[in-house]
């Protein structure tokens, strides 16, 4: 019974038919029988009142848009997801709490503003955000980024104090001012990225990510890695070096390094080493038994306990001269207004931090909501991380965006909802209230090996470089500018050339498309590329020209040039050509009474020499080259299927060459336009003198039939 329904489904796919009997359509036609513009009776201000008009129902959407948690907190499971999203919170927590110690190393601002960070802005996502499974806070790339503008705006040349007395002392550096500066950068630093994210979201920006192509953002970020590796290897050595910002500081940063590694402290670098290599067992652990571990091991936590245990119980800061994180103080700190003074120097970076922090959250976003089937709003996660940043930068914290390692934490341990982040803040939160002071004696060598291993994954990106290599050589010429390009010049000048360097590569694909001519297949509709397909065949006369990509000033020529060279038939050359036909036949007509009287009186002598049967046939052959036709090619139809639009300068263009193959006789037409297309010749009012919609066709095969019945025609009338 199976196999009968199988047959008879299999029997009725064969009996498929495509089949309608219609006459040929051009745009005249279809413009006057066919199809007819709705009127659109409503005015401007009718318009702007419908969509500024109030009502409940409008106002209730507004509200939910505002905050998704209306949407879904009311109807939240508390039997099916709570247990989970408690569990999830709990894990992420405790990975939290050493990524906001550690990166808050990178932002160049004491361990506590890091604690801040993981706290504030993860609270304020769970009414604003629209992801159920990112854990926004503090991040590497971001933390480096700011790190770079603190640095920059507050180097330590600004706080040295040298002796009163003038004695051989050396400088002394005023850390307390130095971090004071730096925290201010960083809260104003914030506070326009919040600006910048929320205005762009109101202004329903949310597209602006993807101008960050994926092979820039991964070449940017394997840049941004190497950054902060380089910047942990004085924590790691126990080195005490200037903190390099601008073009070429990772080179300094090594330079530094290698210069004073002599001074390595031994301690430090053995209880570095040995965390780094614990948090890379734990790190492959969890990732080969991930589908057997319930939750992953906690191997962050672990250092932090393990370590500051050791380092307080061997009184190593004392002892063995291990720097360690200091003073934690208690507690929360009131908010303040930030220092809009430094405003003006942040602008460009602030941009620069937003834009970054904004993909790197919509990217992770998009990728947990297409696993687990819901929907995210990119301009809402502008608003929310705008606002994220905004009111938390008043609480002295840096930017932030969402974690790999911590989203993937909270999605692995089951976490369904926000709930989860919010778990995973007030932990932070408690530390921070109740219990912070027992995190001073915490080595900063073991910060340096958490953030190492947490950027291990990052590096695994030079992986992409042969699957580019194989599948776009564009997209890894991306890549490596993205990579060479932040690694040198630093983040923020490294983002602006890699984003020019991809904008650059638009316009040269849009300059370089393919071009082909088509040929029909018989039997169908279709019209493939003649070089590429035997069963494509030309019609003869016919010239079909396919140009992949729109008309617009920047290759409006190349297009002209394209079309010539492919189809063989160049105006000018013809042009040329009939004038000298026309030379020729002058001349011929002119010497024709010398040739008949020559020809009369030397009739014996050349009938003598049998060359009589010689000069006539030249003669005749003469003849058939002045009246053969100057080209094959009757008529050539562009097809303007894959374009999206034209500007007045492709318009002038295509109007132009269409008047040069006139003057040889050879008819050229469009097919495939669209109607949106049609509008925009219309507008640039295309459709005057000798261009008219009849030269217009809604189907390349409908401008073949209309080219081979006024080639049939003409050949009648002559």
């Amino acid at each position: 019974m199976e196999q009968d329904a199988a047959a008879a489904l299999e029997d009725a796919d064969s009996q498929l038919m495509y089949r309608i009997e219609r006459p040929v359509y051009d745009e005249a036609l279809i413009r006057s029988q066919l199809l007819k513009r709705k009127e659109n009776s409503t005015t401007l201000g009718q318009r702007l009142a419908h969509q500024f008009r109030c009502s409940s129902k409008k106002a209730k959407a507004a509200a939910l848009s505002f905050l998704p948690i209306l949407t879904w907190l009311p109807s939240y499971p508390v039997k099916q997801y709570l247990f989970s999203d408690v569990v999830s919170g709990l894990s992420t927590g405790v990975v939290q709490l050493p990524q906001g110690l550690a990166y808050a190393m990178l932002a160049a601002v004491p361990p506590v503003y890091g604690l801040y960070s993981s706290f504030y802005p993860v609270l304020l996502y769970t009414f604003f955000g629209t992801s159920r499974h990112i854990s926004v806070g503090t991040f590497a790339v971001i933390s480096l980024m700011i790190g770079s503008v603190a640095v920059r705006e507050a180097p330590d040349s600004m706080f040295t104090i040298l002796p009163a007395n003038g004695s051989n002392m050396s400088a002394v550096l005023d850390v307390e001012a130095r971090d004071a500066r730096r925290v201010q950068v960083a809260v104003v630093l914030t506070t326009l990225v919040g600006i910048i994210q929320f205005v762009l979201g109101l202004l329903r920006f949310g597209f602006v990510a993807i101008y960050l192509t994926e092979p820039l953002v991964r070449g940017f970020t394997t840049a941004a890695s190497v950054h902060v590796v380089i910047s942990q290897l004085k924590y790691l050595l126990g080195v005490k070096t200037q903190r390099f910002s601008g073009p070429l500081s990772a080179i300094y940063s090594v330079k530094a390094v290698l210069y004073d590694i002599t001074n390595t402290n031994v301690s430090t670098l053995i209880l570095g080493l040995v965390c780094f290599v614990f948090l890379f067992v734990i790190k492959d652990l969890n990732e080969r038994f991930k589908k057997k571990l319930p939750i992953p091991i906690p191997g962050e936590i672990i250092v932090v306990i393990v370590s500051t245990s050791v380092s307080y119980g061997m009184s190593l800061a004392d002892d063995y001269h291990v720097d360690v994180v200091g003073k934690i103080p208690t507690g929360l700190l009131p908010p303040t207004a930030p220092e809009f003074s430094l405003l003006p120097s942040l602008v460009t970076d602030s941009f620069a931090v937003a834009i970054v922090g904004f993909s790197m959250g919509i990217s992770l976003a998009k990728t947990f909501a297409l696993k687990h089937s819901y929907s995210v709003d990119g301009n809402q996660e502008l608003i929310a991380l705008g606002l994220c940043n905004f009111i938390s930068s008043f609480f002295q914290t840096f930017a932030i965006t969402c974690s790999m390692s911590r989203s993937l934490v909270q999605e692995s341990t089951g976490g369904k909802t926000q709930i989860a982040g919010l778990l995973g803040s007030l932990m932070v939160l408690l530390v921070v209230v109740a219990i912070g002071f027992v995190f001073q004696p915490l080595p900063q060598t073991a910060l340096a090996a958490i953030i190492m291993v947490n950027l291990l994954g990052m590096f695994k990106q030079f992986r992409d470089i042969p699957t580019l290599w194989r599948n776009s050589k564009i997209e890894l010429a991306i890549w490596l500018v993205a990579f060479v390009a932040s690694v040198l010049l630093g983040l923020d000048y490294g983002l602006l050339a890699a984003i020019a360097f991809a904008i650059l590569t638009v316009i040269y694909r849009t300059q370089s498309p393919e071009s082909a001519i088509l040929g029909h297949v018989p039997g169908t509709g279709l019209y493939c590329d003649v070089d590429e397909y035997e069963e494509a065949a030309e019609y003869e006369g016919i010239k079909i020209f396919h140009y992949n990509s729109s008309i617009y000033f920047a290759n409006s020529d190349l297009y002209v040039n394209a079309l010539k060279e492919k189809t063989g038939v160049n105006p000018e050359h013809l042009q040329a050509a009939r004038k000298a036909q026309k030379k020729r036949k002058e001349k011929a007509n002119c010497n024709h009474m010398t040739h008949e009287v020559l020809s009369y009186n030397n009739v014996e002598k050349e009938q003598g020499n049998g060359q009589l049967g010689d000069r006539h046939s030249e003669s005749v052959s003469e003849e058939a080259v002045f009246l053969e036709p100057l080209s094959t090619v009757h008529s050539i139809i562009l097809d303007w299927t894959p374009a999206c639009y034209i500007d007045s300068v492709g318009a002038k263009a295509i109007k132009q060459v269409i008047k040069e193959y006139a003057a040889v006789d050879v008819r050229v037409v469009i097919a495939g336009c669209s109607r949106s297309l049609l509008s925009e010749l219309d507008t640039l009012q295309f459709f005057t003198g000798v261009m008219t919609p009849e030269m217009v066709f809604p189907t390349i095969h409908d401008a073949v039939l209309r080219c081979q019945h006024s080639n049939v025609l003409t050949a009648l009338l002559e």
